[in-house]
This record gives C-alpha cells, structure tokens and sequence, in this order.
C-alpha cells in the first residue's frame, strides 16, 4: 500500500472512530444512566415516531416506553430484586425489547433464550442461570414442556399469548402474563420504585451460539449493553432518516443491541422480522424503506445464491452492516445488489477484541492503525493446532505472530474502572470464564482475552479471519484451515455451500479433511481438477459428502459436530460419499468395501 492510499485509508478510518469516540465517551462519564433511561429520554424526544415495526405490532418511542413500565411494574410486583433472573423464550418482535427494558429497569437480569434450541441444550441454557421466573411465546410452549423435567430449578412459569385449554390444564400453575401486563401503569416509575443502578449492573444473559458444543451465558452489563447502542450508532453514522432491516435474532449481540439499540438513539427505526427469507428478503427492505440492514454468517451466501429478485436493486440500501462476509462472495454481494458501502466488523458478545473495516476492504474483518493500538490492545500470537493452546517460547511467554502469520487473536485485559471496554465481564460459570482468560503472555502477569479465533494480519495491517479454535485441523503435518478450504471450494461453478472439516482415520496422524457440499449437477471430474489448482495437496479434501442443505445454528454459522461424529462411514451416512483416490487421480464412490480397505490401511491416502 502507498503512502498517499494509506494516509487516505487512515482519514476514513480515523472518521469513524471519532463518530463512534463521540457517542460513547458520555457512557464511563454517567454511570447512573442505562439504556431504559435513554429510552425514557428518547420517547419524551421522539413521541409518537415510530421505533420498532413489525408484522405483529409497531411500537413508536412513547408506546416502546410506555410497554417497558408495564413490564417493570410486573417485575416489582412479583418481588424480582437488583440480580434476580429471568428467562426469556419469544421469537423476534417489538415486545421482546420492551421485556428486557422494563425487566433491567427494576435491577433483573434476562437472560435471552435461544428459540430454536430444544431438549437438554435449552435445559442447560435455563439450568446455568437459575432463573426465578421464565417468559414463555405460547407458540413455543411444545419445546419446552419437554425440558420442564429437566430443569434443576423451580422458576414461575409465564406463558406470553393465547394457550390452548388442553395444554393449560396440564400446568395449571402458569400464567398469562401478557393479560397481566395490560391492566398495569405504562406511566413514568417514581424514583422511590427503582432500586439505584448503575452501568456495572448485570443486565442480560446472552449466549454464545453452540457450535463446538454446550451454549455459555455471557455476562453483559449495562455498560456493554449502552457501548453496543451508542457505539455501533456511531460506527455506523445512524441519522433519524435511517430505517434499519433486521432478521437476525434478537437473542444475540449484533441482531438485539447493535441493529436496534444503534437506530433508536438516533431517532431512527428498524422493522424487525421474526425469521430470515431469502424469498422475501429484498420484497421487505423495499416495502419497509429499509437505508440499512444487518448481515452476519451466510445470509449474504444465501441471497447471492438465490434466484434474481425484481427489487434486489430497487431498494434505497446506503450501508450493509456485520460479521462473516467470507471473500469469495464479497464483490459479488456488493456488485450484484448495488450495495453502496459494507461496514465488516469483528466483535464477540463477551469479549474485549473490536475491530471495524471502515474503507471497505475486500475480506478483511478491520484493522487498527497504529494510533489506536495503544486504546485497544489486540495481538496475534502463535497456536499449536493439535494442543490447542498458543505455542511458549523458552521463558514461557507467548510468541506474537509476523506479518500473514497465523495465529490466536487475544486482547488484553485491563481492570480499569475508566476504561471498561478493556475488561472481560466472563460467563455465569466461573469455570468457563477461566478456560477463555490467557496469563503470563509476554510480560509476567499479564491476562488477556482468547477470542478463540484463528486471524492473519497483513502487512498493511489489515485482520483477516482465517477459522475458528478447533476447526482447523492437521493433516500431513501442516495446518489446514476449513474456511480457506471452503473458499476455494465455493469457487467452483454449482456448489452453493460447503462445510469442511476434519474427521480421524486409523493409522494416520492428524485428521483427513472431508467436505459437505451443497451443489446442483456437480461435475467431479472438474472438481477434482479444480481442486488440484487451487488447494495445495495436504488441504484437498479426503472425503467428499454430497448434501442438499446444510446444518446451520440460528446466526447461520455451519455445525460441524454431527457431521464430525458421522465421518465418512457409508453405513452411518445415506447421502452420497466420495473418495478422493490419488492411484486413480479422482473422485470415486466410497462404498463398504473401500472404506473397510481405507480403515485397514490397505488403501493409501
């Protein structure tokens, strides 16, 4: 990169970190004030402009605040006191916000459930909580009636719409809270009737997705939850004209605080949808007038992969905004869809490592200049894949990673009260905040933040993700990353999506690398070919499963697990299963007798 481009890069860069500096300095300087304040101040400010719309109901500012009272009027009638917590299990509507507002308002904690978890996953999610009340959508009720005899608690149940008589003679202990809520007080609570808070007060429970295993309740306080509102306002130049487009869950980070909470506090709207649809997706922003929308995982696959729409262009887009827009389909979302600006960031829910791309660079996740490196201490450092913990050099500490190295991405911890975005809030268990905290890296005593993620940095000191912390796997001794892997795959004209992973195979070190694919008349012999340009030979798949979707948790990040259990097994598996067959220089099915011959070592990899 050039001075004169690396100067310009820097003014963009240096402008969006001022705009967000400038709605977030107020926060550390005014503890006492937390988000259903701002939400006060914004109804007196707002009125009836409207703040939340939906298919179900619209809430303007007055009514979003209005709704809030009510639920926190509920609270303190059943006693719920400064760290009480209460789940909350309801797809995405304007009345999940107004919950959770009037619910931390009165000092509870809730904790946002994930609606398509079910069985022992959503136990365990309301288990590591201990909730004392639990909010139930009537629509959901059928999942979790059948984890209610796992539940290691003794919460109230409250059933949010109409049941069914049936189901409610059953548990006839549950509630209608909903009808509750109506005959309550929408006025303004009296000071007396709140318990003093602050911005260190727990707010919420928000869990991490799952994909390697059981979700983590992550702590966010109040503080994370106005950084998130305030800040992505000021990342993304939100204004009172802006409409934002959000279908991504409300449970989560970037889909609840940032599309929302970042457009209210600038007066502005979003309409929220209760699912993704490819089909309806580019109908609504246009319907909507939607400027904005939010993007995370493969949504952004998903809509590049979909038939052409009438109002794919026709919308009035001036930014998409998120997380996990891989590489290989960046031009093309941006070209086909006539998207003006993508704003990719890098974040964790629960984490202290940010990073944004204000100036659009192609698959990169950001940067940090070296003018703000000293206010966000990140780094990368060097990782045994197999031991799955970064490398040591001979005095123990850790060793930082050159440039286009491979290596953890960590932020250091400060303990400092005035500079919160520093800190690591952790879990709800202590054990698993443990696991995600690094000591001793390169002075003694030092603590920083594992992000869990595998990144690269360029020499122009741009970030870019590279896999997740037990994706990547070893194979002919080297490191093989599954998202490179996948990228290279997609390229290939007719597959629509891949999920690359590595499985074990008796007598080989490492695990052999296998991919799922979604794909329509896919040649394999030009495959084959394909691959042999574009992957070197330890990160050509071994295995090759055909699949007519993929598993996909809520966020749209691939599971890997099941597919890992299955492994190339023909018995365990009926779709399609291919042989990556160096004596015949090609794809052949994988039937029962080779894969007896594969696992006897009589077939060489």
């Amino acid at each position: 990169m050039g001075f004169f481009s690396q100067l310009k890069g820097d003014l963009v860069f240096l402008r969006g970190v001022l705009r967000a500096l400038r709605m977030t300095t107020h926060i550390a300087k005014n503890p006492a004030r937390i988000f259903p304040n701002v939400i006060e101040e914004l109804a007196a400010r707002h009125g009836d402009a409207p703040a939340l719309l939906s298919a179900r109901e619209t809430f303007s500012f007055h009514q979003l605040f209005e709704r809030s009272n009510r639920y926190s009027r509920w609270a303190l009638g059943e006693r719920i006191a400064k760290g009480d917590t209460v789940c909350l299990l309801m797809p995405n509507r304007p009345e999940f916000m107004a919950i959770w507002l009037g619910i931390t308002r009165v000092g509870g904690v809730t904790a946002l459930l994930n609606t398509n978890l079910i069985g022992q996953s959503l136990a365990h999610c309301i288990n590591i909580v201990a909730p004392k009340h639990i909010i139930v959508a009537d629509e959901l009720l059928g999942g979790f009636d059948a984890i209610r005899p796992h539940l290691k608690c003794n919460p109230k149940i409250w059933i949010h719409g109409a049941s069914q008589g049936a189901r409610r003679e059953t548990f006839a202990g549950d509630s209608r809270i909903d009808t509750i809520i109506d005959g309550l007080s929408g006025t303004t609570l009296a000071t007396s009737e709140r318990p003093p808070l602050t911005i260190e007060d727990p707010a919420l429970y928000i869990y991490t997705s799952g994909t390697t295993g059981m979700p983590k309740a992550a702590n966010i306080n109040h503080y994370r939850v106005m950084l998130a509102c305030f800040g992505f306002a000021g990342v993304m130049g939100t204004r009172k004209s802006d409409r934002n487009y959000v279908c991504l869950p409300m449970y989560h980070t970037a889909g609840g605080l940032c599309a929302i909470g970042s457009l209210l506090v600038a007066g502005g709207s979003v309409y929220i949808r209760e699912r993704f649809s490819v089909r309806e997706f580019w109908d609504d922003i246009v319907k909507h007038d939607c400027t904005m929308m939010q993007y995370i995982g493969e949504l952004c696959r998903y809509l590049v992969n979909a038939p052409p729409s009438p109002n794919e262009t026709k919308h009035k887009l001036r930014l998409a905004c998120g997380n996990g827009l891989r590489p290989d389909i960046w031009e093309e979302f941006k070209g086909r869809f006539r998207i003006p600006l993508i704003l990719e960031f890098y974040a964790a829910t629960e984490g202290n490592v940010l990073m944004f791309n204000f100036e659009g660079k192609t698959g990169a996740v950001g940067r940090l200049p070296w003018f703000l490196e000293h206010r966000f201490p990140t780094a990368l450092v060097k990782f045994d894949v197999e031991a799955e913990q970064p490398e040591r050099n001979a005095e123990g500490f850790c060793i930082p990673c050159g440039p286009n190295e491979i290596g953890e991405a960590i932020g250091k911890i400060v303990n400092d009260a005035k500079k919160p975005g520093n800190r690591f809030e952790g879990y709800a268990r202590r054990e698993e905040t443990e696991k995600k905290i690094l000591r001793h890296v390169f002075v003694p005593n030092d603590i920083w933040f594992r992000t869990g993620d595998l990144m690269r940095k360029d020499e122009n000191g741009y970030f870019y993700f590279v896999d997740r912390i037990g994706d990547t796997f070893r194979w002919k001794g080297e490191n093989v990353s599954t998202l490179e892997v996948a990228e290279a795959i997609n390229t290939f004209p007719g597959i629509k999506d891949t999920n690359v992973y590595g499985v074990p195979v008796p007598g080989h070190e490492g695990r052999a690398g296998m991919a799922a694919v979604v794909c329509d008349d896919c040649d394999l012999a030009a495959l084959y070919q394909h691959l042999q340009k574009s992957l070197p030979d330890y990160a050509r798949p071994v295995f090759l499963r055909i699949r007519k979707d993929l598993d996909m948790t809520a966020t749209f990040k691939q599971r890997k697990v099941d597919l890992v259990k299955q492994g190339f097994d023909p018995d365990e598996i009926t779709d399609p299963i291919y042989f990556n067959d160096p004596s015949r220089r090609a794809f052949v099915p994988l039937d029962r007798t080779l894969y007896a011959s594969i696992k006897s070592g009589q077939t060489r990899l």
